[in-house]
């Protein structure tokens, strides 16, 4: 049965993989109710509206996509939300939803007619490469900053933190424990580094042990309390774009990098069932904000998955079965430390650099506006506009080398319409 529906599926790797994957995203149950609190909303009903959209979303991956990849409201949609939208323009969170609704609509519709499709497939393949390893370093760049290795500085934007706290020695000794293990070949070896470090957190009390078992309470506080009204009005059109625009873009150059990082991609370089894929993405959107959530996006931390050895859909369909389990089990969920995870997303970002090494590096004008991208996505700290900064200067570059034929025809529009949002928008 698992072998028609998931070709290629092996039971044992995909659960493994889909355990993986979700301890290292599971934080987001909690991380996203706690932005959007901020907002003024019901921090219960967002974590359950959270919990649903995830499931959903990832399992329509999973079935729809065939792909390991996780889908479900994403923190960096959630700080934009929370901190831009609401508190920073002082606009109702229920306009908020309504605006991210309707950006979900339109996305649609551009699903609807194609032109996701039309849009990925006129990035360059050493665009895409670049993402993969932009998108590895923008994860280090995260996980060393959640835990304080790296701290902003007025002089120099990041210095060293503070290394003689047990968060960041325990979050380094995890990083060596899993290279250990992998260069053993343990096939469980960053699940296994999660657990370690979680259990020497709990045995040296640095972890708060939250409970293990809740019963579901399904609040409706945000629940059909869009305005749609407000959302179509002429003030809130900037913030429907900028909510289009990063699930273009940030989800496409996530789902490419993930793809490539999986060795997903066919021949021509591109991803086959693309079209599945985006579908599922197109639907979380609205439905979040119908529930009471931000945006949706393909989370990042589905690298892990891939590379603990998650090949179908079925680690999706693992993933969405685990967040169903977390329902009883929020308060363990919740135990979960930042520590613990954040070797695995270092190790993750190290495999997802190797792409570099598929770049053309006798053409300069492919890989150094690639290059643009790699370093543009976490010194800007957004995929999109890394990914931006690369599409405006591929042409660019190809048209002064005298070769402006490779350029696909859309990749000009996209190049014009970048140079437009970075110059006058």
């Amino acid at each position: 049965m698992l072998s028609k529906l998931f070709p290629g599926a092996h039971l044992k790797k995909e659960f493994i993989a889909g355990l993986t994957m979700f301890s290292t995203m599971v934080y987001a149950i909690v991380i996203i109710p706690m932005m959007l609190s901020e907002a003024g909303m019901d921090f219960s009903s967002v974590m359950m509206a959270t919990i649903l959209v995830t499931i959903f979303g990832t399992l329509l991956m999973g079935v729809v996509g065939n792909y390991p990849f996780a889908l479900g409201p994403g923190i960096g949609m959630c700080a934009y939300f929370a901190y831009s939208v609401v508190l920073g323009q002082n606009i109702p969170w229920q306009s908020a939803l309504g605006a991210a609704f309707v950006s979900g609509v339109i996305l649609f519709l551009l699903w609807l007619f194609k032109l996701r499709e039309l849009i990925i497939h006129a990035i360059p393949k050493g665009l895409k490469i670049g993402a993969t390893a932009g998108i590895g370093l923008f994860l280090v760049v995260i996980a060393l900053k959640n835990v304080h290795i790296v701290v902003p500085h007025p002089q120099t934007l990041m210095t060293l933190g503070n290394l003689a706290s047990f968060e960041s020695i325990l979050s380094l000794f995890g990083v060596a424990l899993i290279a250990a293990l992998m260069a053993w070949r343990v096939q469980a070896a960053m699940l296994i580094g999660v657990l370690v470090n979680w259990m020497i957190g709990l045995s040296l009390g640095l972890v708060q042990w939250k409970g293990l078992i809740s019963w579901p309470q399904f609040h409706s506080e945000t629940f059909l309390q869009l305005n749609l009204r407000h959302a179509l009005g002429p003030d809130l059109w900037l913030v429907i774009f900028s909510f289009l625009f990063i699930a273009i873009f940030d989800t496409s150059g996530t789902i490419m990098g993930l793809a490539h990082h999986g060795q997903l991609l066919d021949k021509q370089g591109k991803l086959p069932r693309l079209r599945r894929v985006l579908f599922s993405d197109t639907l979380a959107t609205p439905l979040g904000a119908i529930l009471g959530t931000c945006p949706s996006v393909v989370y990042l931390e589905s690298a892990a998955g891939i590379a603990a050895g998650g090949k179908t859909g079925l680690t999706s369909v693992i993933v969405a079965f685990l967040y169903f389990v977390s329902l009883f089990f929020i308060p363990l969920a919740a135990s979960i430390p930042v520590f613990a995870i954040t070797p695995v997303l270092v190790v993750i970002g190290a495999l997802m650099l190797k792409a570099v090494s598929f770049l053309d590096w006798e053409d300069p004008s492919d890989f150094i506006p690639c290059f643009v991208t790699v370093i543009g996505i976490p010194l800007t700290y957004s995929i999109g506009i890394g990914i931006g900064l690369g599409i405006l200067l591929y042409p660019i570059c190809k048209l002064f080398a005298g070769k402006y034929k490779q350029v696909h025809p859309v990749t000009w529009v996209l190049a014009a319409l970048f140079a437009y949002r970075f110059f006058f928008f």
